[in-house]
């Protein structure tokens, strides 16, 4: 071999050995950035409703193909290993890493929960995306999370709800006087003002209290879950519009302390499909709602619309409830003034393009 060559060999050789000895420093270190982890995650759902529920296993399944399926999320079905209104305290316990439900149930605790789902007479889903995306509304509702050892990431909504299913007509404000109604969150305290007896069931109990009569009344979420739970079996007017629920988010609750052990990669895994999810379900919601709403219709639903009377004292017992919980509770004031201000400029902005636009073009479908 000549000296050249020799020369040749020699450096062919050593950077040779450099790359070997970079693949060995690079892969443990690859190797320590994706561990694998198994969290479980229960919802406040059953597994009927293929949104909601199927809003879950989208997110899992995201996870799972984003980490390569190093990262994996078991789901489980309200009641399978958590009741489905448990789910913040089994998340705040550490006896479970996360869980899909909605914020406003835990009302009870403190009434700031509501703002996570939904204030009611709040915003369009459009309008709480982007409060909590590019509003802040986000990082506030958060600061209050981490008090119960938790955080929440927006991973789904069911857009403007229905008013629910009722055994007799609503046609003035004494028609609700005693009505026993199965209703979400804080909308509970706003209508026992106004005479009803609130009753909070979870989804996959509400078709049987309604059948034997335990209550009068229920809602839930629109048509296409409605359908599915068979709410027109047994109840037929079908009122609108659910003033309490106008662009309700669902979505995780994740313990304070799992999350901050999770590499920084799995967090953005994790935000990302919860995100992936929210657009996900309030599409499918809307793809789906109408279909159902004409075969509730053919099936004997009588549709009917709230009685201003209704709508108006609904408006002003809900604006003295937010006024003496804003006495009452710092959290509660804080997070209400800036999710209201928000709203004004919102609606604002709504009434000057989309519902100018919208208007128009349901009159055009009206006539035909």
């Amino acid at each position: 071999m000549s000296i050249t060559d020799r020369r040749k060999f020699l450096k062919t050789s050593a950077l040779g050995a450099t790359a070997a000895a970079g693949a060995a420093i690079a892969a443990p270190a690859l190797a320590q950035s994706t561990p694998e982890i198994k969290w479980r995650m229960p919802a406040s759902w059953p597994k009927s409703l293929d949104t909601l529920y199927g809003g879950c296993e989208f997110l899992a399944q995201r996870v799972n193909e984003l980490s390569d399926g190093k990262f994996k999320i078991q789901v489980f079905a309200a009641g399978e290993i958590v009741p489905g209104l448990q789910i913040l305290d089994a998340v705040q316990n550490n006896t479970v890493e996360c869980g899909h439900t909605s914020p406003y149930y835990y009302f009870g605790k403190d009434p700031t929960f509501t703002f996570g789902t939904d204030l009611p007479f709040g915003m369009n889903v459009r309008m709480r995306n982007a409060w909590l995306y590019h509003g802040g509304g986000l990082d506030l509702i958060n600061e209050f999370h981490k008090t119960y050892n938790v955080m929440f990431l927006p991973a789904g909504n069911t857009n403007c709800q229905m008013g629910g299913w009722y055994r007799k007509e609503i046609n003035s404000l004494n028609d609700l006087k005693g009505l026993k109604f199965r209703v979400g969150g804080f909308a509970g305290i706003i209508l026992s003002r106004l005479g009803v007896v609130p009753q909070q069931i979870a989804g996959g109990d509400i078709y049987p209290a309604l059948e034997k009569g335990t209550i009068d009344a229920a809602e839930w979420v629109g048509p296409h879950d409605d359908e599915k739970l068979g709410f027109v079996k047994v109840a037929k007017y079908y009122y609108y519009p659910g003033w309490w629920e106008v662009g309700p988010t669902v979505g995780l609750f994740v313990n304070q302390q799992k999350w901050g052990e999770l590499p920084k990669l799995y967090q953005t895994i994790l935000q990302s499909a919860s995100a992936e999810t929210n657009q996900w379900m309030s599409a499918k919601y809307d793809a789906q709602n109408p279909v159902a709403l004409k075969r509730l219709v053919a099936a004997g639903a009588v549709l009917k619309s709230f009685p201003l009377e209704v709508m108006d004292a609904s408006w002003k017992a809900a604006n003295e409830v937010f006024t003496e919980m804003s006495e009452k509770n710092a959290w509660f004031k804080r997070v209400y003034e800036h999710f209201v201000a928000f709203r004004g400029d919102q609606y604002l902005w709504n009434q000057v393009a989309d519902h100018t636009m919208d208007t128009y073009m349901i009159r055009f479908r009206q006539r035909g």
